[in-house]
């Protein structure tokens, strides 16, 4: 994948788990910018030629065997390169192998930057700001082109730039939170220093997708997967603004959806989206399929190509059908892409990886370019009504991975009860629109409990609820205790089949939002 857009930054993946958060921040400043693995064939990514060019942060050292390697040619390119933590160490040790070594006092966690160059990449950064420092090596020999432009107590060379080119280098993370001005230099390098407008907004991207998706599309006909989620509705409604009548939607109920969930989206899609939508239950084909099954990525799998099957039928012999369209994101692509050095595939994600190859429709994905937050700043600028924009994000494979362990239409709507309870009392108590998302877990375990004078042996929910920006890190929801009591007890008290619920209160990492 490379950008259409003319302005862009490259952000080359050594494995830093922030590396996400180096493109959030960028587009947060209205720039393009994409990442790729350190080792990405440079033809990829020369067309049109970045702005600007920023390695990322890495788990290894540079002296490691087999540790991820700078691609020289990156710096004959006419673009600035900012080099973060080991990026920086990358950039020494090109120059002087062997000037990167252990240090003694590892620094992690807060200091103090003491500036002694405010000139261009540390402008406007007060002295003595807090970084977030994250080195177990130093570099004990900096090559004699580059100057030291910051410092903390523990580490002599923090910030440097080259006195010649336009090199920098940093040893700590700008692009987290714990960082108080690590937005400015982010601004400084993208600004000033790559001399970039920041012109990349909702409108222009609506504006471009639309060109390129009539260019791409012709006069065939798009078929577009409706899941009732926000980004494939964003899609069907940029499609739909794009291609008009040569767009036809399907919303598909494979049994997995929440209660009520089917014809409230389909009357949406219908009467508010006026989308070319036809809704078919699907969810006997899907549940037989699925009945005792339980490995999650054999769920996954199952949905996923009953959902083919099921398009297939739909469009049975009609020939002018040439493109299938889905909501796949940012995230959905990096989670699972499993780079050299980067991190290892966390999952697959129910709409990447392409299309079994009895499928006879190429893929159209106009929004894999984006961040859940800015797919929902598309949709505000589409015209999508708010209430439907705020709408938690909901799995492809839906209560499917919400089951742990085989899946059986009875444990279904015990679940589905219960979510339907969670989610309503966020909504009557004011908290629905704080959390990123909210879902109820039904376990494979059951527990003792006592109702009334008889013992029962019955099923624990797990309630999980999660504040983020993009998902790609998130805490778990402090959510009022009295509320969560509330809840526990209308599902213990309203579900027969359910005796115990549980509050998870595990972050992103380690954990994963969904269980599965």
């Amino acid at each position: 994948m490379h950008s259409r857009h003319s302005e862009w930054i490259l952000i080359l993946d050594y494995g830093s788990q922030l590396t996400q958060l180096i493109a959030r921040r960028l587009r947060e400043l209205n720039i393009y910018c994409e990442i790729h693995p350190f080792n990405v064939e440079l033809d990829q990514v020369s067309t049109p030629t970045p702005g600007g060019i920023i390695l990322s942060g890495g788990p290894k050292s540079v002296n490691d065997e087999g540790a991820p390697y700078l691609q020289k040619q990156i710096l004959e390119w006419d673009a600035p390169i900012l080099g973060i933590c080991y990026g920086l160490q990358l950039l020494a040790h090109h120059e002087i192998p062997g000037s990167v070594e252990g240090a003694d006092k590892r620094e992690y966690g807060r200091a103090q930057l003491i500036i002694d160059n405010d000139e261009d990449l540390l402008k406007d950064i007060p002295d003595n700001s807090v970084v977030w420092m994250s080195h177990g090596d130093h570099i004990h020999e900096l090559p004699e082109a580059y100057e030291v432009i910051g410092h903390t107590a523990n580490a002599e060379v923090a910030a440097v730039r080259h006195t010649q080119n336009n090199i920098f280098g940093v040893q700590f993370h700008p692009e987290v939170a714990h960082t108080n001005f690590g937005k400015q230099l982010l601004q400084n390098f993208a600004y000033d220093i790559c001399e970039l407008k920041g012109d990349w907004t909702s409108k222009s991207f609506i504006d471009e997708q639309v060109h390129s998706i009539r260019e791409k599309v012709g006069t065939d006909k798009v078929l577009c997967a409706l899941s009732g989620g926000v980004d494939s509705t964003v899609v069907a409604t940029l499609l739909h603004k794009a291609i008009g009548d040569q767009l036809e939607c399907v919303f598909v109920d494979n049994g997995l959806l929440r209660k009520n969930e089917f014809n409230n989206v389909l009357d949406l899609y219908i009467k508010d989206l006026h989308l070319p939508v036809r809704g078919v239950d699907a969810s006997d084909k899907f549940l037989d399929r699925l009945d005792g099954i339980s490995d999650p990525e054999e769920k996954r799998v199952i949905i996923g190509n009953t959902f083919i099957d099921v398009f297939e039928e739909e469009i049975g012999d009609d020939a002018s059908f040439k493109y299938l369209a889905q909501g796949t994101l940012y995230p959905d692509v990096i989670e699972s892409v499993s780079f050299k050095g980067p991190s290892a595939t966390i999952k697959s994600h129910h709409n990447v990886g392409g299309l079994p190859e009895k499928m006879k429709m190429d893929l159209i994905e106009p929004v894999r370019e984006l961040f859940k937050d800015e797919v929902r700043e598309v949709g505000k600028a589409l015209g999508i009504p708010g209430h439907f924009i705020k709408r938690h994000p909901f799995p492809g494979p839906g209560l499917g991975i919400r089951i742990l362990g085989e899946l059986h239409k009875d444990r279904l709507e015990l679940l589905r009860e219960a979510d339907f309870i969670f989610i309503e009392e966020l909504k009557d108590k004011g908290l629905y629109d704080s959390v990123w998302q909210a879902l109820a877990v039904l376990l494979p375990v059951q527990s003792v409990g006592v109702m009334g004078d008889e013992r029962t042996y019955e099923f624990t929910i797990a309630l999980r609820a999660v504040t983020s920006l993009d998902g790609m890190t998130a805490d778990w929801a402090h959510l009022p205790y009295d509320f969560l009591g509330c809840v526990s007890n209308r599902i213990i008290n309203e579900i027969k089949g359910v005796n115990r619920v549980v509050y998870d209160i595990s972050s992103k990492p380690p954990a994963t939002i969904e269980w599965e």
